[in-house]
């Protein structure tokens, strides 16, 4: 199956070298291409891609209220934010609006090729440890903690030692490391504690721990 990449950047030299990224591979194709945000929402609901990279600054709307446009419509894409910096308070806006995950521009394109192809399979977590520092750098401007939802009563324990872990930034081979459980039954975990909590992603998970105090920056 070839997957559908949207390419929303206002720098148009940034847009041709991930083009041709895409093009390069058998599986992926540019589904669209845009130089601001409203021509990114516009051309996404269009085109219907697989998966979005979207520049968090771009003009007439920028990425980040770009991509909460997106995310509301029904089925939407995977998106992933490009960033120039790896700690940016937009980038983590953009998560909580529902992004998968964001990679930086200087990125190798085998990263590139990596992020899109793990967020369409639902993995989404791109750069764990960058997202990690990233919320740890904006932790403190966060509100307290919020609710925590009703349904993380209804993880096991397991399932809520893997939840802690996958909010570090945790890989599952760094999980199974940790918990002396094989890489597949993390993985089983995983997906059972995203559909408990209805949540999309892992990306999603390290939101929530943080945001109702199960994680704290110094944990």
């Amino acid at each position: 199956m070839t997957i559908r990449v949207f390419l929303a950047d206002d720098q148009e030299l940034v847009r041709s070298g991930l083009a041709m990224i895409v093009e390069s591979q058998d599986d992926l194709e540019v589904a669209g291409e845009a130089a601001d945000g409203e021509a990114a929402v516009a051309g996404v609901l269009r085109a219907r891609p697989d998966v979005v990279l979207m520049d968090v600054r771009m003009p007439v709307l920028d990425g980040v209220r770009a991509a909460e446009r997106i995310l509301g419509h029904p089925d939407p894409p995977r998106i992933v934010m490009l960033t120039t910096f790896d700690v940016d308070e937009h980038a983590f806006a953009a998560l909580r609006a529902g992004a998968s995950g964001f990679l930086l521009k200087n990125s190798r394109a085998e990263d590139v090729l990596q992020a899109i192809r793990a967020v369409h399979r639902g993995d989404a977590v791109v750069a764990p440890s960058t997202t990690r520092r990233l919320l740890d750098a904006v932790a403190g401007s966060l509100p307290g903690p919020a609710r925590v939802p009703p349904e993380v009563a209804r993880l096991t324990e397991r399932e809520r030692d893997v939840l802690l872990e996958v909010a570090t930034g945790a890989s599952n081979a760094e999980i199974a490391a940790r918990l002396f459980l094989s890489e597949a039954t993390v993985k089983t975990h995983v997906g059972h504690l995203l559909t408990k909590l209805g949540l999309r992603d892992r990306v999603q998970v390290v939101v929530l721990a943080y945001e109702t105090g199960l994680v704290r920056p110094d944990r």
